[in-house]
């Protein structure tokens, strides 16, 4: 089997991908049923189309896992993944970045609500507790996202929710983009996407 030929798709077939992200300890992310087999993934190893990164990114963000703030009286998503590369090999201790607008559509550009960065465990994996985020004008719903692996170049892209009206009309929506197994999981929502880099 050459390189090319193991792709990820092998890898689940040959019972090679990783346990489940129970693993990640020091957060809530994983109680009770989100601890669900890892479904399964894209079928290709195309990289993750790169996006614009809008007029709302501030640096140094918090280094944190849940970016919902305290008290916040809304729905949680929880969103998991891995950093792959188009081999399909993890990439850990990746840098992913997320950036979002709360459920009414607002950024906070004064803070850091709704921002924050975490970085990917040794099986390249990642968690982040947020909330469905609210339509921005002009603008389908999405999550904003970069990931960086060490010493390596930057993916900037958005992250996009399947039954949007609004994706059909968003000049940048593009369908590479959205959550997989999106679903309701008790009273949250949970989603997974992988990021697959050159």
């Amino acid at each position: 089997m050459t390189e090319h030929e193991l792709t990820r798709r092998r890898l689940l077939a040959l019972g090679l991908a990783i346990p489940p992200l129970a693993a990640l300890a020091g957060t809530d992310v994983f109680a009770g049923e989100l601890l669900a087999a890892t479904p399964a993934i894209a079928d290709d190893d195309d990289p993750t189309p790169a996006q614009t990164e809008g007029p709302y990114f501030t640096p140094n963000s918090p280094l944190r896992r849940s970016i919902v703030p305290a008290r916040a009286g809304v729905t949680r998503l929880t969103l998991t993944g891995r950093v792959l590369t188009t081999a399909g090999r993890p990439i850990s201790r990746a840098l992913v970045d997320f950036w979002q607008a709360d459920a009414n559509g607002a950024y906070d550009n004064s803070g850091y609500r709704f921002r924050g960065h975490q970085f990917t465990d040794a099986n390249g994996r990642y968690a982040l507790t947020t909330v469905v985020p609210g339509l921005y004008p002009g603008r389908t719903k999405h999550i904003h996202v970069k990931v960086q692996p060490r010493g390596g170049s930057i993916l900037t892209s958005q992250l996009y929710f399947p039954g949007v009206a609004r994706n059909r009309s968003d000049g940048i929506f593009q369908s590479a983009l959205l959550v997989r197994n999106w679903r309701k999981v008790g009273a949250r929502r949970a989603a997974r996407f992988d990021f697959v880099l050159r």
